[in-house]
């Protein structure tokens, strides 16, 4: 098994051991507790962004990543994608959704990745303890009831995270709009140890 490493000063990923540790933070970090000292969350995230622009500058990078490689993975906060990866501004796309399931948009994201911005590996990552585990698809109908009508989204809801890796990794492997698909691996991280684990796709 192999894994990707960031590094700026080859221009292709380099290739290393097969663990791979994501953190996550249990207590709020000081900036973050200011942000709700005052004022709404918005406004606190704008004045956060002219402190951060006000000593910003231009790193005149391109568009397109660095490591060529596309990370597909959940919304959930406690996910810190680009330090848990070891990444850098710069080195890959990040698309995030709930589940961090391989829906229709996601696979919008890809091509538009692949094929106008030359990324070719894709790393998908679910984890323990995710909300569509305990949600079916009646929460659609439960919409339907309070709004009148029922959502055209599915909410891609499972029991079997691993198994749900394995369908995202099937989705991105067979769909005919992404020029590559060899480099597709799934995995599913474990909020309790901060560590990836691998999912075999034939499992």
């Amino acid at each position: 098994m192999t894994f990707f490493v960031p590094s700026h000063s080859v221009p292709e990923p380099v290739v290393t051991t097969n663990v791979v540790c994501m953190t996550t933070s249990a207590s709020l970090p000081a900036e973050s507790a200011e942000l709700t000292a005052g004022g709404s969350v918005t406004d606190q995230l704008v004045a956060a962004n002219r402190r951060y622009a006000a000593t910003f500058k231009d790193p005149g990078m391109d568009a397109r990543p660095v490591l060529h490689v596309a990370v597909v993975a959940c919304m959930d906060a406690r996910l810190d994608l680009h330090k848990a990866l070891g990444l850098e501004l710069g080195d890959c796309h990040t698309i995030r959704n709930a589940g961090g399931v391989v829906t229709d948009d996601t696979i919008r994201s890809l091509t538009i990745s692949q094929r106008a911005l030359g990324t070719r590996s894709v790393i998908l990552i679910h984890h323990t303890g995710c909300g569509l585990e305990s949600l079916t698809e009646d929460f659609r109908h439960e919409l339907e009831d309070e709004v009148g009508q029922r959502p055209a989204w599915a909410v891609e809801a499972f029991r079997d995270v691993d198994q749900d890796v394995r369908q995202s990794m099937q989705r991105v492997r067979t769909n005919p709009f992404l020029p590559h698909r060899d480099d597709v691996r799934g995995f599913v991280f474990d909020v309790h140890t901060g560590l990836l684990r691998e999912i075999d796709p034939a499992s």
